[in-house]
């Protein structure tokens, strides 16, 4: 059997952003060491982005956490972005008519791996 990598692991649910847009975002995380992740989401002009950098840092003290895990060697082996349960909404438009607004939500799951691949 092959030997398991150690990883660390974060999720934010119900996250009040549109998952098309995070995903994104996250693509340009995935595969960078943990510092150039976050240096790269915190100079995104973008909400999604500092809603991602949260979680990587969240995945980061959990992986501080286990004893067992090097902090420093660690990168971002994945980035998952689930779409959640949209809010329905009426917008008031002319004569009297009303139209459906869908506010989307992400469930995000961030993991952390040690050591480059």
């Amino acid at each position: 059997m092959q030997e398991q990598a150690a990883v660390a692991k974060a999720v934010a649910k119900y996250q009040r952003v549109s998952p098309r847009k995070t995903r994104l975002v996250a693509r340009n995380v995935v595969g960078l060491d943990v510092e150039n992740a976050i240096n790269v989401l915190r100079f995104t002009p973008n909400k999604t982005a500092a809603v991602l950098m949260g979680v990587v840092k969240s995945a980061y003290a959990n992986a501080a956490q286990n004893e067992s895990l090097d902090e420093d060697s660690m990168y971002v082996k994945e980035v998952v972005v689930n779409e959640g349960p949209s809010w329905k909404r009426f917008m008031p438009r002319a004569q009297g008519r009303a139209t459906k607004i869908h506010k989307r939500t992400s469930h995000i799951t961030v993991i952390l791996a040690e050591g480059q691949d």
